[in-house]
């Protein structure tokens, strides 16, 4: 899985990317800090069912502290897009082709208002921020319907004439931005576009089934960022504008500066955490003082910093993941080598088990019998729907 973090420049989209990664890619208060994309791995939040078990986890790819397991998830930070970027403006063919994987887009915007469409700098508050989020998603819609609509006559005349079914059809003309056979066959159904004919789309017709792939392939969060320079009036004026897209008031500055401090052993902080706590305040400047003060302010204003909660919402309630522990024993909740829950998995909600199994190693896709149900040691059949926090022991043929 992957998510894109997405916004025009000098927003705080690195600031948000180093906040959840704890890399060091570069910031500054200008456009166009960020020239290549960056990846790197952040982390969501998911209850560990070892404490059930009253039994010390043994965790593999996701560590387990106090309970809380942090399952990882892939970010790519792309450089700022301004208006224009499907036109190739501020290198934008570059940075929307950086987007092709992701999975869904994180947008980060300036709650502030102090940044204009270029990302320059302006007076606070003199900016609209939700414009940002309506440009952007015309920018994402205008990027897919030329990438739909390239050769497209041609293309189209000979699937009428081959007589191949138009999903095929698209799923050809997409290929590489992960859009799923669901969705394109989803969005058939919702835009009224003559399927036996897709040669007569006319240009309307196919932008507007660009704009529903992106609407049900790349779920969109807005991150309403700089919080810390706005009022929760500003942000939730902004939210009730940009519903049913998520907004999230974050300020990643002061999420970053948390876990930078928490690292050098300063402040005990978890991310997501409404408060944190000063084991030795001997050791603090007081410029540093100075700092946990004022991000007690921000904490005590907005309930959080944000940031990981926008991470969680996207991931969780955007793209609908469920984390699930396959195991090898369904009694002692252990694989073979006798470690107890050793992987967490994201699968999209509603995921059968026989799908469970080829996620975990494809060998026991393909000789999937059944899975057992950790808790209840129920069987269950290839077509049941797993559910969230699901430990499951795949049986299948040797």
């Amino acid at each position: 899985m992957e998510v894109g973090v997405v916004g025009k420049p000098n927003v705080g989209k690195s600031t948000f990317f180093n906040a959840l990664t704890l890399l060091d890619v570069p910031m500054a208060p200008y456009p166009f800090t960020t020239t290549v994309p960056n990846r790197g791995i952040a982390a969501i939040r998911a209850p560990c069912p070892h404490v059930e078990k009253q039994t010390p986890c043994t965790p593999g790819n996701a560590k387990c502290v106090d309970g809380v397991r942090w399952i990882p998830v892939n970010l790519v930070d792309v450089p700022g897009l301004v208006p224009g970027a499907h036109e190739g403006k501020g290198l934008g063919h570059q940075f929307l082709d950086d987007l092709r994987a992701a999975d869904g887009f994180l947008q980060v915007v300036d709650l502030s208002g102090a940044t204009n469409a270029e990302g320059q700098p302006v007076p606070a508050g003199s900016h609209d921020p939700g414009e940002e989020v309506a440009w952007l998603e015309e920018e994402l819609v205008a990027w897919v319907a030329e990438i739909l609509s390239r050769d497209f006559a041609r293309h189209a005349r000979s699937t009428e004439l081959d007589g191949k079914k138009v999903e095929d059809f698209l799923a050809q003309r997409l290929t590489g931005l992960s859009i799923s056979a669901s969705a394109i066959s989803t969005a058939l159904r919702a835009v009224p576009v003559d399927r036996q004919h897709p040669a007569r789309w006319t240009t309307a017709e196919r932008v507007a089934l660009a704009r529903e792939l992106l609407r049900l392939a790349k779920p969109r969060l807005v991150s309403a960022n700089k919080c810390d320079r706005a009022t929760p009036a500003t942000a939730q004026a902004l939210a009730e504008r940009l519903a049913p897209v998520p907004c999230v008031p974050t300020s990643a500055e002061a999420e970053l500066t948390l876990r930078r401090a928490a690292r050098a052993g300063l402040v005990g902080y978890a991310p997501g955490d409404a408060t944190f706590t000063v084991p030795d305040p001997t050791r603090l400047t007081a410029g540093q003082r100075k700092a946990l003060d004022d991000l007690r302010t921000i904490l005590g204003r907005w309930g959080s910093t944000g940031v990981q909660g926008a991470l969680e919402r996207m991931v969780y309630e955007r793209l609908h993941q469920i984390v699930v522990y396959p195991v090898e024993d369904e009694t002692h909740w252990t694989d073979g080598r006798g470690r107890v829950l050793p992987d967490a998995l994201l699968v999209p909600a509603g995921t059968p088990a026989s799908e469970v199994a080829f996620r975990v190693h494809t060998d026991l896709g393909q000789n999937f019998i059944r899975a057992i149900d950790g808790r209840t040691h129920r069987a269950l059949a290839a077509d049941h729907l797993v559910e969230p926090n699901a430990v499951l022991r795949i049986v299948a043929r040797k």
